[in-house]
């Protein structure tokens, strides 16, 4: 006889908090091989007023991270990074934080939402293709191990139709 699988409990949105600069920095370790941020750059960017940095929790433990910055004097928000810890991978805390990320930049009134990603990681391009994101550049040699970058925006508010 077979068991079910119990399903874990839904993930849990919050501001991140010093408290989480460990398991950040953890996280961040995990998940990523270059361009990985330093646990100073956590800390500055949590108590930033020119970034929001938010959590995904799973029964108490960080799943994931979206941390999207507001350069000074414009109307766009710059999606910085995101992450999923691989053991709550393909369970949809990716595509919750993304949405968290861009609604969090609406509320501070940014207009469109850009981001760099490794032109080979398509499980990624994928998703920003599937959620509305339009590819409209690329970096050369962009990251530490000098691999290319796409770039990706997204309108964040619905343009008006024009009356012809």
């Amino acid at each position: 006889m077979r068991h079910a699988a119990r399903a874990l409990p839904a993930a849990k949105l919050r501001r991140g908090r010093i408290g989480d600069l460990d398991a950040l920095v953890e996280l961040e370790r995990a998940v990523f091989t270059t361009d990985i941020l330093s646990r100073r750059s956590f800390r500055r960017f949590l108590t930033a007023s020119s970034a929001t940095l938010l959590v995904a929790e799973i029964a108490g433990q960080l799943a994931g991270y979206v941390l999207v910055l507001y350069p000074p004097r414009s109307k766009l928000a710059r999606l910085y990074s995101i992450a999923v810890a691989p053991h709550f991978g393909r369970r949809g805390v990716g595509p919750l934080l993304l949405a968290a990320g861009e609604q969090a930049a609406r509320r501070r009134g940014r207009r469109v939402m850009r981001l760099e990603v490794r032109e080979h990681n398509r499980r990624a391009v994928a998703r920003y293709k599937k959620t509305g994101y339009r590819l409209f550049g690329r970096h050369g040699t962009y990251y530490d191990d000098r691999a290319d970058a796409l770039r990706f925006d997204k309108p964040l508010v619905e343009e008006p139709r024009r009356l012809s």
